[in-house]
């Protein structure tokens, strides 16, 4: 078992274990297996803060976890509510870095937006997470804070999670993936699996790496061009994962697991947005078992572009279409407060 200490205190982080973490971590502790069932419980599904609040754990144990343990997380600095009620939440970590999640309310359920990492050193132009590069990754437990939080101050359930704010989730593979399973797993939230997505800029080993993983999510690649020149100057790291094996190691996903992968394409003004752009997007991707979501950027001060106008967007879709690949035009919301990835950290840290 691996344990993350917190390297404050010299304590474990305990909402880092899984279910059967927790088991043999309370055994160790000369506890019955049923307390580590409590235990996670308190922490994964009633989104316990302090073991003071773990009225049916004995005293005694709850004093001993308090020499050994903490249970790590996140609080909210600053909370932003759109008009049409988008909830943009900056969380302060205990190291004094900060991250951002978003809240988005649909008919079929609530959707979390959350942040792998703090900062990104990915470099995409039109992007604020990567403003002064990457800081570190974030452990699972605070990637499950911001989960938890947004649930206990909405007092709605998380139906939906989307691994696409601040960061690379491929760039921390293994919290990311142990979140996933924690995440869904039926002890603690249990939200299916098939309702997360992993939204990659497209580090074509991790992909190959994910398809191992026996997972039933939805895999999201940030393509945002069809061909490398375009793509490289939009995003750097194209220069190390040019699209071919970007585009190789997406059908292997494919065949691997049986899911359909989503291509992300950010509509820039004079950019990427032209009829034979969409032309060679859909020679890209012809046969992919695949969907494309058109995105019109949310402009960042400072970084790359300008959104394409509405009807630029609709002809780019119309030529995907006529080309029978799967396409839609994602839902803009909370455009009234900082709605980009990364714009509200990089305001309050200025």
């Amino acid at each position: 078992m691996e344990i993350t200490e917190n390297s404050s205190l010299s304590k474990i982080d305990i909402k880092n274990l899984d279910f059967d973490e927790i088991q043999s971590f309370v055994c160790e502790m000369g506890q019955k297996p049923f307390r580590g069932r409590q235990l996670y419980q308190w922490i994964h599904k009633h989104f316990a803060c302090f073991f003071e609040e773990m009225a049916n754990l004995p005293k005694d144990f709850r004093a001993a976890l308090e020499e050994c343990a903490v249970i790590g997380g996140a609080s909210v600095a600053e909370k932003q509510i759109s008009k049409d009620g988008t909830g943009k939440f900056l969380f302060a970590l205990s190291d004094g870095n900060y991250v951002e999640s978003v809240l988005m309310k649909y008919k079929h359920g609530n959707s979390v937006c959350i942040s792998t990492q703090v900062g990104c050193r990915m470099g995409c132009r039109f992007c604020a997470s990567t403003v002064g590069g990457l800081v570190r990754n974030l452990q699972t437990s605070e990637m499950l804070a911001q989960v938890y939080e947004i649930q206990k101050i909405s007092g709605e359930r998380v139906s939906n999670i989307i691994l696409m704010g601040i960061g690379e989730p491929l760039d921390n593979y293994d919290n990311v993936v142990k979140f996933i399973r924690m995440v869904s797993d039926e002890h603690g939230l249990n939200i299916s699996q098939r309702n997360l997505t992993i939204s990659t800029c497209g580090l074509t080993e991790k992909i190959r790496e994910l398809a191992g993983e026996n997972l039933t999510i939805t895999l999201a690649i940030s393509l945002h061009a069809p061909e490398d020149g375009m793509r490289m100057e939009m995003m750097p790291v194209a220069a190390k994962y040019p699209i071919s094996e970007i585009m190789d190691a997406c059908r292997y996903y494919i065949e691997k697991t049986g899911r359909r992968i989503t291509f992300e394409y950010s509509m820039v003004q004079g950019k990427n947005d032209s009829a034979s752009a969409a032309q060679e997007l859909c020679r890209l991707l012809r046969g992919m078992n695949c969907h494309v979501n058109l995105i019109p950027l949310n402009p960042v001060e400072g970084r790359m572009g300008q959104r394409s106008d509405r009807g630029r967007i609709e002809e780019f879709q119309a030529v995907l279409e006529k080309n029978h690949v799967n396409v839609t035009v994602r839902r803009e919301m909370g455009r009234d407060i900082d709605a980009a990835c990364g714009q509200l950290r990089q305001r309050y840290s200025v």
